[in-house]
């Protein structure tokens, strides 16, 4: 939550029954409501890459299990498809349409790699345009169908995609192939009557020519497009907005924000929507200071009232254990997503009330503790030191006394030592204790037995 432009972070955990989430690069995600005069919003995250630099194929349904002053819980759960199911990609789009109290998702676009019978050595970790099929997946039944469309020749990655009632609307993108950014504008159109769906598809003039940008919506029929990149490593700075009357489209240029000197002379830029027509965008650091992994975060409202407001700059500076550099800019990207509305997860006074004092005491609980005399961990500079580490610390158990947690990295723990005491039973002690623990110590040598000959 924002107030007073101060960043505030609210800790959220998954609930016990959920299933692991692993964090997600490049993702199609979405909202979803059972119905249209259904109150409950769910999430589904669709694709994406894994820490491993692999494509997954999985579709995630997260919805909020509850929540409270302290922190939000989450459930998450994989749904299982059949039928033509979309393969492991990444850049894409998932969209929900709803016809005749129905509802349906849409999958288009995105890269994956090329065909395993085609990867080398030199070419394992080549991507490719998916081919243009759309995708119609029921949530409620776990069923996937592909759809080829004529008026769609080319595979798109990084575009556009607007859901309206039965219809979605695919502007702009990144062709992989032709390694252009063509101005297309297709109208998608689902109607889903008792028996098979019908999906058609229409090429509609007016389009523009961008990649990644971020969509926010403003009010029922307006949309504003922001950021994203005309052409390679050269963002787009003009934004646009788009109205709908009477199932007509109009895409017309905004008045240019303000930007700041620092958005116009920074090769990169990413953020995404936090609803109420505010857009969350953030540039990397300068490299010459001290802290080069430094990421500053900017407010825009395009709310009619707010058009030519000037960014808000945070005063909260985000670190990042990965540098600028391993980025590349050749690649569009979205570094994170807000996928829902700022009052999904409470009321509008909701910051207002948040009481400090209330949080869990992170000297006891958490992962950024203090654990012994020369405990080194800091919250600001630490990077995964254990392949097994994702985002927090490995910690271990110290079976003294009471017991109490300490991190594995400041107990000097060998990682195979750590996973085969994290596997097994066996009492741990740490550098502190492991004088009193008599039991760790080596027990004397004892010679063999002679067995005597047959």
């Amino acid at each position: 939550d924002v107030n007073h432009n101060h960043l505030k972070l609210k800790p959220a955990v998954f609930s016990k029954d959920s299933c692991y989430l692993p964090p997600l690069r490049y993702p199609a995600t979405c909202t979803f409501k059972e119905g249209l005069e259904c109150e409950k919003q769910q999430y589904i995250i669709h694709g994406g890459k894994t820490p491993n630099n692999e494509l997954s194929d999985k579709i995630y349904v997260i919805s909020v299990a509850c929540k409270n002053n302290k922190k939000v819980t989450f459930r998450c759960t994989e749904k299982d498809l059949v039928g033509d199911v979309p393969g492991a990609r990444y850049g894409h789009s998932i969209d929900v349409v709803y016809s005749r109290g129905k509802s349906m998702g849409v999958v288009f676009g995105g890269r994956s790699y090329i065909p395993s019978a085609q990867r080398t050595t030199e070419k394992w970790n080549s991507v490719a345009d998916c081919l243009p099929h759309v995708f119609l997946v029921d949530f409620e039944f776990g069923c996937s169908t592909s759809y080829i469309l004529p008026e769609l020749q080319d595979g798109l990655s990084f575009h556009v995609s607007i859901a309206r009632n039965d219809t979605i609307y695919i502007l702009g993108g990144h062709s992989l192939a032709n390694n252009v950014r063509p101005a297309n504008l297709y109208r998608i159109r689902v109607d889903l009557p008792l028996g098979s769906p019908d999906v058609n598809c229409t090429v509609l003039p007016g389009g523009i020519s961008v990649s990644s940008a971020i969509l926010t919506q403003t009010n029922n029929d307006e949309f504003v497009i922001v950021g994203g990149y005309q052409l390679e490593n050269q963002k787009r700075m003009v934004c646009n907005i788009i109205s709908f009357e009477d199932n007509k489209i109009e895409i017309r240029d905004m008045e240019t924000p303000d930007w700041t000197p620092d958005i116009k002379h920074s090769k990169l830029w990413f953020g995404n929507n936090m609803g109420n027509g505010t857009i969350f965008l953030g540039i990397p650091g300068d490299n010459k200071q001290a802290v080069s992994e430094t990421y500053y975060f900017y407010m825009l409202k395009c709310a009619e009232d707010d058009v030519n407001e000037d960014q808000k700059t945070l005063t909260n500076s985000q670190t990042s254990t990965e540098d600028p550099g391993d980025s590349t800019p050749f690649e569009d990207s979205e570094e994170f997503c807000f996928s829902a509305e700022a009052n999904s997860f409470g009321g509008d006074d909701e910051f207002d009330t948040y009481n400090e004092d209330d949080e869990e005491d992170e000297s006891v609980t958490g992962y950024w503790i203090t654990c012994c005399s020369t405990c080194d961990v800091d919250i600001n500079t630490w990077v995964p030191f254990y392949s097994t580490e994702l985002n927090k610390p490995a910690m271990i158990y110290c079976s003294h006394g009471d017991g109490h947690w300490v991190h594995a990295q400041c107990m000097d723990l060998a990682e195979r030592t750590l996973i085969q005491l994290s596997e097994g039973s066996n009492k741990y002690y740490c550098n502190e204790h492991v004088e009193i623990a008599r039991a760790l110590q080596t027990p004397k040598r004892v010679l063999p037995l002679k067995k005597p000959p047959l």
